[in-house]
């Protein structure tokens, strides 16, 4: 008996969400507002659990690591963002949390440039390395922005430019196929669980 009633339930909010596709509507904003709210609810007691208990009260409170105050206090100023008047507290972890963010420029570095270079940089061997070192070549010369892009520079750049929506392509491609897998597992699901139309 729960599990049909746990069904339509779920069937009645996947039809509310569906029901955007007509227009924007009450039900639409109820299925919105009420998964934002259980998010929500869900997210406070877990944060509290999994990470205000562990990294914050047993270390401070029970193994007296007083060092541990600043951070906690800097991370407390983040609450501030819900007030008007003492908003601009809040911008002082902010800043310290962008400033940080120079420490991760030499792993992204290497992950999104040096590895990328060493996979172009193979001997040319077959037509996959061929296309990957034109690819490589033409676009970099896309993004040469001081050369106006006629003659023969076009041209070749004009190469870059296909290659480019070849990839942009084949990334919306894979998006598509995956929310359309989505689709298909609720699709399935209001026909197979809820209607019982097919096993």
């Amino acid at each position: 008996m729960y599990e049909i009633f746990s069904n339509w339930v779920a069937a009645f909010f996947t039809l509310c969400v569906f029901s955007f596709l007509y227009k924007d509507n009450p039900f639409y904003k109820f299925a919105e507002y009420l998964f934002v709210g259980v998010t929500a609810g869900y997210a406070i007691p877990l944060t509290y659990n999994m990470a205000f208990i562990p990294y914050v009260y047993q270390p401070i409170v029970l193994q007296h690591r007083w060092e541990l105050l600043v951070p906690a206090a800097m991370g407390f100023l983040y609450v501030f963002t819900l007030s008007r008047k003492w908003n601009w507290l809040s911008r002082y972890p902010i800043a310290f949390g962008m400033g940080s963010v120079g420490m991760s420029v030499p792993l992204a570095m290497h992950a999104g440039v040096l590895v990328q270079m060493r996979g172009a940089m193979i001997p040319i061997q077959d037509i996959n390395t061929f296309l990957v070192f034109i690819g490589t070549i033409t676009i970099l010369l896309y993004f040469y922005f001081s050369k106006a892009h006629t003659g023969l520079y076009g041209k070749v750049v004009r190469v870059g430019i296909w290659f480019m929506m070849v990839g942009f392509g084949a990334s919306f491609g894979y998006t598509v196929m995956a929310r359309i897998s989505l689709l298909i597992g609720r699709i399935q699901f209001l026909i197979a669980d809820v209607l019982g139309i097919i096993k």
